[in-house]
């Protein structure tokens, strides 16, 4: 099973109208991480809890592979795939533009989309064009993957 994971806005919060704890990390930093100044929002106990889902993650994340370098080991996560985008930008419309490279990337396969942007435009066309079981989650970006965000997605992968 797959989990497609995005950074700002899922695991990196923004936008909220109080000011966001600044965590500190038990996990060993690599150079770019210990650089990066938002990393502190980021909850590290988010990374044991996105581990014991056990499912295949995978960064669908505008960070690309920045994402293996400063946020996986702020979470104590191993590096993991990392959605390539195509270079093409799609014309703006209700569809976002990650849907359709996530369902090629699924390849047929069961996944969860956790992201901040998703719609219900992108549930439709997953439903339509999609031969296996999706669940797209909507997180909200003011404060990331919560509690009740880590019940839905363990509950639908048990299913």
């Amino acid at each position: 099973m797959l989990l497609f994971l995005d950074v700002d806005g899922t695991l990196l919060p923004f936008g909220a109208a109080a000011a966001y704890p600044a965590y500190e990390t038990p996990f060993e930093l690599t150079a770019e991480g210990a650089d990066h100044p938002l990393l502190s929002r980021i909850d590290p106990t988010l990374g044991p809890r996105l581990l014991a889902l056990n499912c295949e993650m995978v960064w669908a994340t505008t960070w690309l592979d920045d994402a293996n370098a400063c946020v996986a080991p702020w979470l104590g996560l191993p590096a993991l795939p990392v959605v390539d985008w195509p270079d093409a930008g799609e014309r703006p419309g209700a569809l976002h533009w990650k849907t359709r490279p996530l369902v090629a990337w699924a390849a047929g396969r069961p996944f969860v989309w956790v992201d901040d942007e998703i719609t219900a435009a992108d549930r439709a066309w997953v439903d339509a064009h999609h031969p296996e079981r999706a669940l797209l989650h909507r997180v909200d970006h003011r404060y990331g993957l919560t509690q009740a965000d880590f019940g839905v997605v363990g509950e639908w992968l048990g299913g």
